[in-house]
């Protein structure tokens, strides 16, 4: 078609009418013929404009006069194109679509309907063998766990990379949104990335475009330092994606993403099911992983061993939660994944602030934890639950290191992280599980700013030759690097032993480090401990007595002297302890540890 630039001579209108012009520099495609009635919304001149048609609407019900352009036509900003009048004069030009809202569009309708296909409504027989498993789908735990209607999703629409070996119909059926859900939303009013793996899909493998999914997902949370929640039940990596134009897949940036992101943001990762190699890699990677009594998680899946030669197992036999609660995998344990999800968001809540509501213990409670019998052991939980809010102690990993108790707890609403010594397991002694859980949670409230409380009571570190064999050496002295590093404020209570290198350890590396170090009346202090310290001390004189009941009435005095010599009141009046305090007093002292 030839397009001939218009030249148009002055425009002359008789009273009534009105001139539609050019918005923009243009091409005519189409013009309505003259004489036509155009109702308000419908198209009067259509203009070609960089390979755009702009179709100009009819701002009221209007009858055309004149037209003043052919198709084919090339017109300026500004120039006449048809002339026309109003249908109704009192219009006075004001603007009337006259657009049905509720008119359907099939290419609207085309968007709802795969989408549809992506969730539970539109798959009822994936979400009906899920049920009949007692198991939640993906979307399921999501909703439980973010505030409702906050969850906005990513590449809902993606499918996995086999299209080279199957159909597209087959792929949108079947591997909706690439088997991740993944997205934004609020959880306890706060934004967190929330990843779930689909087991409903390709068992919740990790594939092509579910890794750049998460990928999308994980810079979103670097830039917006955010929590990450991931539910991380799956099979690892899928042999079957074909549409790949690499060899191994090892250049996906996923699993670094993620660990780049510890010690920025909160990291949560629950496990129900099966949860192997990839899925578990990026489980391991977390802060804390919550699972379920039914959960197996291992670096590798039955396929994998097979193929390694290194026999036949099921699913069952490969990192059952019990092996996985003991050697301090699983930091907490659910009932189920309602629970789960229930404990994530109790977890997710000591990182978003203090809280008005909350209660304090009975404060006389603190003054009878400890017995008076020095020899006596005691469950140290209810030191913890003296001194912190009614129902606010969350243990981690309490399976693992039973000798050291971790918690994230609250004190008059704020958020601390709070250790302390456990005299039912080696009197409280500090042995190599207990030295990495303790050094692990330490580095957890200086990466997310949380105070910590040190509730003192350890004989020391555990010595032997047994000890030796599990590097005692490193494991230990770690605490000394970790406290040392310290920047969050520290404050610790000796509730009744404190001696030696294990003692300073609770206190981050010296009596002086933390902002606080006080006792209860209770408190006893010592390079070692007072047995010990007599044994070696006066070896020579215990071994001059021969009668055996002598020695030990020997022994008990030296104890006593030496007791008195330590006990907390003797051991504040050189000032390395800062005071004495009532244990009721012991949250007074907490507060000040507190952000202003």
């Amino acid at each position: 078609m030839t397009r001939r630039e218009s030249r148009p001579a002055a425009l002359k209108l008789d009273p009534g009418e009105e001139a539609l012009r050019a918005p923009m520099s243009g091409t005519v495609i189409e013009v309505v013929h003259e004489g036509a009635e155009v109702a308000a919304g419908e198209q009067v001149v259509v203009l070609e404009a960089m390979k755009m048609h702009q179709v100009l609407a009819a701002p009221d019900t209007l009858r055309i006069i004149r037209n003043l352009v052919t198709p084919g036509q090339v017109v300026r900003a500004g120039d006449p194109l048809v002339v026309f009048v109003r249908a109704d004069p009192s219009a006075g030009g004001e603007s009337v679509t006259g657009l049905d809202l509720d008119r359907p569009r099939a290419d609207l309708d085309e968007v709802r309907q795969r989408h549809l296909l992506t969730l539970d409504t539109g798959r009822p027989d994936a979400v009906a063998k899920r049920h009949k498993q007692n198991r939640r789908t993906a979307r399921e735990n999501i909703a439980d766990l973010v505030d409702p209607g906050s969850f906005v999703e990513y590449g809902a629409l993606a499918i996995a990379a086999q299209r080279s070996r199957r159909s597209e119909e087959d792929l949108i059926i079947n591997t909706p949104a690439d088997g991740l859900v993944a997205g934004l939303a609020t959880i306890g009013g706060a934004e967190a990335v929330v990843l779930s793996y689909d087991y409903t899909v390709l068992a919740g493998t990790q594939g092509m475009r579910n890794h750049a999914k998460t990928d999308r997902v994980l810079e979103l949370a670097a830039r917006k330092r955010i929590p990450v929640v991931l539910f991380a039940e799956g099979g690892g990596g899928r042999p079957g994606d074909t549409d790949l134009g690499n060899i191994a897949g090892l250049d996906v940036p996923t699993f670094r993403a993620l660990g780049a992101l510890s010690g920025r943001v909160p990291l949560v990762s629950i496990v129900s099911g099966r949860c192997f190699a990839g899925n578990a890699a990026l489980a391991g990677i977390c802060d804390v992983i919550i699972a379920t009594p039914d959960a197996n998680i291992g670096m590798g899946g039955p396929a994998m061993i097979e193929g390694g030669g290194l026999g036949e197992y099921r699913p069952e036999d490969i990192g059952p939660i019990d092996v996985q609660r003991r050697n301090g995998v699983v930091g907490l344990a659910a009932r189920d994944e309602a629970h789960a999800v229930s404990l994530a968001k109790q977890y997710l809540s000591y990182f978003q602030g203090s809280i008005e509501d909350w209660e304090a213990p009975d404060l006389r409670l603190a003054r009878h934890v400890v017995p008076e019998n020095r020899l006596h052991a005691y469950d140290v939980r209810r030191a913890v639950e003296s001194v912190v809010d009614v129902g606010s102690a969350l243990e981690l990993r309490p399976d693992y290191g039973v000798g050291v108790v971790t918690a994230l707890v609250r004190v008059e609403g704020s958020a601390y992280g709070l250790v302390a010594n456990n005299s039912h397991h080696l009197g409280g002694a500090i042995d190599g599980e207990a030295a990495d859980k303790f050094a692990d949670f330490l580095t957890l409230c200086q990466a997310f700013g949380l105070p910590v409380i040190s509730l003192c009571d350890t004989p020391g570190f555990m010595v032997g030759p047994e000890v030796e064999t599990q590097a005692a050496v490193r494991r230990f002295s770690r605490l000394f690097v970790v406290g040392a590093r310290l920047t969050v404020p520290l404050g610790m209570i000796v509730v009744r032993k404190g001696y030696g290198l294990g003692a300073m350890a609770m206190a981050g590396g010296s009596f002086h480090a933390p902002d606080f170090t006080v006792a209860w009346p209770t408190g006893e202090i010592g390079g070692m401990g007072l047995e010990g310290a007599v044994r070696l001390g006066f070896k020579k004189e215990l071994g001059a007595i021969a009668d055996p009941v002598e020695r030990q009435r020997l022994f008990e005095k030296l104890v006593r002297a030496a007791y008195q010599h330590g006990k907390a009141l003797t051991s504040a009046t050189t000032f390395e302890l800062d005071d004495v305090i009532d244990p009721a007093d012991s949250r007074a002292w907490i507060t000040r540890l507190a952000p202003r």
